[in-house]
């Protein structure tokens, strides 16, 4: 359900820079704790991996064409992507129930303790920020977040995010 706008919010220009500033900065915050995660891990892998990986443990069974609707790779690339985690032995694929030419994809033992080593770093900067935030802060930055996502929050044939 979405809520109507306040007509009373009226964002100028600069304001708008400023909330993207912030995003931006947010962003690379977070990039670069994944980054430090990633060579901790030291398998050779990359930030779509860990992308992927966290979205298999929040859906699994995502298959390709679900993984690049939500992270905007072509399909191409998120079945490389899936090929390379199935490569270390992170997921495992298997043939859809309805069509056995549809793979879909779940973290194996060993991808769940890569997904959650990097995740927990997040995890740990998100409750930082959140805490300083408030609890009025939390539901409102999550609303942002959301409408941001836009229709990557609900993925085609679910019900939601999960």
């Amino acid at each position: 359900m979405t809520m109507p706008a306040d007509p009373r919010l009226i964002l100028r220009e600069d304001e708008l820079d400023a909330g993207l500033e912030l995003l931006l900065l947010a962003e690379a915050s977070l990039w670069t704790a994944v980054d430090a995660g990633l060579e901790a891990a030291d398998l050779g892998l990359g930030r779509s991996h860990w992308r992927a990986a966290f979205l298999l443990r929040r859906r699994p069974g995502v298959g390709v064409q679900e993984l690049a609707h939500l992270t905007s790779l072509s399909k191409q690339a998120a079945s490389r992507i899936l090929v390379d985690l199935e490569g270390k032995g992170l997921v495992a694929k298997t043939a859809g129930d309805l069509d056995g030419r549809r793979r879909t994809a779940a973290l194996t033992e060993k991808g769940l303790a890569f997904e959650a080593a990097i995740s927990e770093r997040l995890r740990n900067q998100i409750a930082r920020a959140y805490r300083s935030a408030g609890l009025d802060g939390v539901a409102g930055a999550r609303r942002i977040l959301a409408a941001l996502a836009g229709g990557r929050t609900r993925s085609p044939g679910t019900g939601g995010a999960g």
